[in-house]
């Protein structure tokens, strides 16, 4: 029997617990009505491979060509002065630019770039005991002194205020919008030394969080403006970048489990309680209601793209590659994915759908693992989501209402300690399947790809632990953590120490100083720049 009616006091609670009761409704009602049957589980119909077009191998050399007067319209029509000619190879009427040109013309395209997190998760997940010990029982009791540091200070915290890694004395890192932030000021200082202008370009920053650590966030913002990895930074571009436009995501109900038949009802049992509701997030993809006034906002302001990334990938930063590539194809959107390795096992692979259409199918709410099985032991290599996009903001602007509406609403069964229910779910990266022409650059895992869903996984990129004798080693090197380990290491060094201006006294990271790293900037502006290969 299913629950299609609330009382007051139901309603009460859900509201207690930040649910959006009218939306969670409506979600329900249209369940009910029939209006999401239209999406069905994405099907693999094809893995496909880079063609140089639709899907770029970003981690070689490139040499990409291009008409050189209908590009030059392209690059007029943002509203930027960028005579192409002297960034690129004119040969006749056609005009070439090789890595290093692209590298170039995408640092003159950041006064139009504002770039975002998506920064609703909560760390509970992320320090789980059980979860982490199921991904691998023997290196959990390897790591347990390091997990246990961590899992201390950053249990039900906002994960992105929670230290993104741990030095080799223990002691923690920053946290991951201390790095996100800092990266992003050095790519203003960048700017500027590459120019040579007298004022640094603004590449400001937006945000979702959620009903749940907006406000957590908010006061962490306060003391980031005095924090040593960032302070002296915003002090020299003159920009405060902790003033985050933010979008609020709240939270839906959870419904009742397929088990349970049609029609689909309100989940009032949670934990065995009568009357108490479930509490979900409704995915990142609802970032196309939420951040739809940030977005117009910042086109307004005269911004033209927009990255968006996971707070929790290390390895999410601008990369002016790929702005340089979107912007010369004129492509509405650019989508990263590197080959799926074992650690991959929570988010999306790209795939051509039964429509014929490239599309991100997410592991478990789309496609099933054992799917992924299957197609990987016909000796078929899968493009992992890496969960970075970046979108042509007029073209964002102008249908995100048409975006939200048919991103597709998946319903996942659950079986949990709070009971069997459902859960409605918005990926973002679903949006590939319904735009005119995405591109997919396929990017290095170790250098665009240093994720943390589990703890467990961080401690790997930092290198924890890798010289113990037990740690996991399987003679088949990509199925070895030790491997995937020892490149999760080795890309995370070459992030904090480009990237983020870091460098190591002792086993420890600290801030290059900001005259050091204008000196860097002054003498090679595009030297540690960490581009895609």
């Amino acid at each position: 029997m299913t629950d299609l009616a609330l009382s007051q006091e139901t309603i009460d609670t859900m509201r207690r617990l930040e649910i959006d009761v009218e939306l969670s409704r409506r979600i329900l009602e249209n369940y009910n009505a029939g209006k999401y049957d239209h999406v069905v589980p994405v099907r693999v119909a094809g893995i496909p491979q880079i063609d140089g077009k639709r899907i770029i191998d970003t981690t070689r050399s490139l040499s990409e060509s291009f008409d050189c007067k209908k590009t030059q319209s392209r690059i007029d029509a943002l509203g930027v002065r960028i005579d192409l000619r002297t960034v690129g190879d004119v040969q006749g009427s056609r005009i070439v630019f090789g890595t290093t040109e692209l590298r170039r013309l995408g640092v003159l395209l950041y006064p139009l770039l504002a770039y975002g997190v998506l920064n609703g998760g909560s760390a509970s997940s992320y320090v789980d005991t059980k979860k982490n010990r199921l991904f691998s029982p023997a290196l959990f009791d390897i790591c347990s002194d390091e997990f246990a540091s961590i899992e201390r200070v950053s249990r039900g915290k906002a994960k992105g205020v929670t230290p993104a890694f741990i030095n080799g004395d223990g002691s923690h890192g920053p946290s991951f919008l201390d790095l996100k932030m800092r990266s992003v000021l050095i790519e203003m200082l960048r700017y500027n030394a590459l120019t040579g202008s007298g004022k640094t370009v603004t590449i400001p920053m937006f945000q979702m969080t959620s009903v749940y650590n907006n406000e957590e966030i908010a006061d962490a913002y306060s003391r980031f403006k005095k924090s040593p990895f960032l302070q002296s930074l915003i002090h020299e571009t003159g920009y405060d970048i902790t003033n985050v436009a933010t979008g609020i995501q709240p939270m839906l109900a959870a419904f009742t489990h397929s088990s349970e038949g049609k029609p689909k009802g309100f989940f009032l049992k949670a934990y065995g309680k009568k009357n108490t509701p479930l509490s979900m997030p409704g995915g990142h993809g609802q970032n196309f209601i939420y951040l739809k006034k940030v977005y117009e906002d910042l086109y307004a302001q005269g911004k033209r793209f927009v990255y968006l990334g996971n707070i929790d990938n290390l390895g999410f930063s601008i990369n002016p590659v790929c702005l340089a590539l979107m912007a010369l194809k004129g492509s509405n959107a650019g989508f990263e994915f590197a080959f799926r390795t074992r650690v991959d096992v929570k988010g999306g692979v790209l795939i051509i759908d039964q429509n014929g259409k490239l599309n991100c199918a997410d592991i478990g709410a789309a496609i099933s693992k054992d799917e992924i099985t299957r197609v990987e032991a016909e000796g078929k290599k899968i493009l992992f989501n890496v969960a970075t996009g970046l979108f042509d903001l007029e073209y964002l602007v102008r249908n995100i209402d048409t975006i939200a509406a048919n991103l597709p609403m998946r319903f996942a069964d659950q079986d949990k300690d709070s009971g069997k229910y459902s859960q409605a779910e918005q990926v973002t990266w679903e949006v590939i399947s319904i735009m005119d022409d995405p591109v997919i650059f396929g990017v290095d895992k170790y250098t665009r790809f240093l994720a943390s869903k589990l703890l467990i996984e961080g401690l790997m990129a930092n290198g924890v632990k890798l010289d113990h004798p037990d740690y996991p080693n399987d003679p088949v090197p990509e199925k070895s953590l030790h491997t995937i380990a020892l490149n999760l290491a080795s890309g995370l060094s070459r992030q904090l120490s480009t990237t983020c201006g870091l460098k190591k006294q002792g086993n420890v990271w600290v801030p290059k100083s900001t005259p050091e790293l204008m000196g860097e900037l002054a003498a090679a502006p595009l030297e540690n720049l960490l581009n895609l290969g």
